[in-house]
C-alpha cells in the first residue's frame, strides 16, 4: 500500500514540473510589417490621348479646328505643329489632305492618336478634245474689238455692249482661250503708250471676268503704239488705233 502512495506522489510531481516548464514559454508574436521595408510603389498609369478635327473635310483655303485631350501625359507633340499643351485646341489651314499625328508621353509610357483632314483642291476644267471651238470667222463676228477715247482706258458704253456679246459667245464655247491686245495711237512716248495699252487690255479682260469668263482663259499683251491699224494723222485714224483687240489664243 505504501508503494502505491509513493507512485502517485511521483506522478503528481512530474505533472507539476511539466506545467511549470510550459508556463515559462511566451506566446509567439506575429511579423512586424515595419521590419519588411516600404511597400513597392504602384506602376505609373499609361497616358491616354484623343484628337479630333472639325470639320473633317474642307475646301482649299478653309480652316479646321483641332481638339485634343490627354491624361497622365507630361509632353504632347503634333506632327507639323510641334510641342503643344497636354489639352488644347488650334486652328489650322492645311494646303493638302493631312494626317495629324499626336504623340503623348508620360511616366507610364507613350501613346499616339491620329485624325485625318481631307482638303478638296479644285481642278480647273479642261475642254474635251472634240470641244466646239467654232470658226475663226464666227469668233470675230461675236467677239469684236473694243475702242477707247483719247488717253483713256475706261470702257465706253459701246465697248460694254461688245463685251457682253463676247462673253455670251465665249460661255457657249468653253474651249476657246483669248489673247487681248492693247493698242494706242502714235501720239506720246513709247513707254507711256505701252503702259496705256496694257491698261486697256486689262480693262477688257476685267469686264469679261465680271461677265463670267474664267480668268484662266484670258491673257493680255500690250503693243503700245508699235503696231498701227491706220497711219493717217487724223482723229478717224487715231480712233482705229485706240483699241483692245480680241484674238484666238492658239
Amino acid at each position: 500500500m505504501q508503494a502505491g502512495i509513493r507512485k502517485s506522489l511521483v506522478i503528481a510531481a512530474a505533472l507539476v514540473a511539466v506545467g511549470a516548464v510550459t508556463g515559462c514559454h511566451k506566446k509567439a508574436s506575429g511579423i512586424d510589417p515595419n521590419a519588411l521595408g516600404p511597400a513597392p510603389a504602384a506602376p505609373a498609369a499609361a497616358p491616354t490621348a484623343t484628337i479630333t478635327a472639325d470639320p473633317l473635310a474642307i475646301d482649299l483655303g478653309q480652316s479646321v479646328i483641332l481638339n485634343w485631350r490627354t491624361q497622365n501625359a507630361t509632353t504632347v507633340t503634333i506632327d507639323g505643329i510641334g510641342d503643344v499643351s497636354i489639352n488644347g485646341t488650334q486652328t489650322v489651314s492645311p494646303a493638302n489632305s493631312t494626317n495629324f499625328h499626336l504623340t503623348a508621353k508620360g511616366d507610364g509610357g507613350t501613346t499616339e492618336a491620329n485624325v485625318r483632314v481631307t482638303v478638296r483642291v479644285p481642278v480647273a476644267p479642261t475642254a474635251p478634245a472634240d470641244a466646239d471651238m467654232g470658226s475663226e470667222a464666227a469668233f470675230h463676228q461675236n467677239v469684236q474689238d473694243v475702242f477707247f477715247d483719247y488717253d483713256s482706258y475706261d470702257l465706253r458704253p459701246d465697248a460694254t455692249a461688245s463685251v457682253s456679246k463676247a462673253a455670251a459667245y465665249l460661255t457657249a464655247h468653253p474651249a476657246i482661250r483669248v489673247v487681248i491686245g492693247g493698242y494706242c495711237d502714235d501720239r506720246g512716248s513709247a513707254e507711256y503708250n505701252l503702259a496705256l495699252g496694257e491698261n486697256r487690255a486689262n480693262a477688257a479682260r476685267t469686264a469679261l471676268i465680271a461677265a463670267g469668263i474664267p480668268a484662266s482663259r484670258l491673257r493680255v499683251i500690250s503693243y503700245g503704239k508699235e503696231k498701227q491699224f491706220c497711219t493717217e494723222e487724223n482723229e478717224s485714224c487715231w480712233q482705229q488705233n485706240r483699241r483692245g483687240q480680241f484674238s484666238l489664243d492658239k
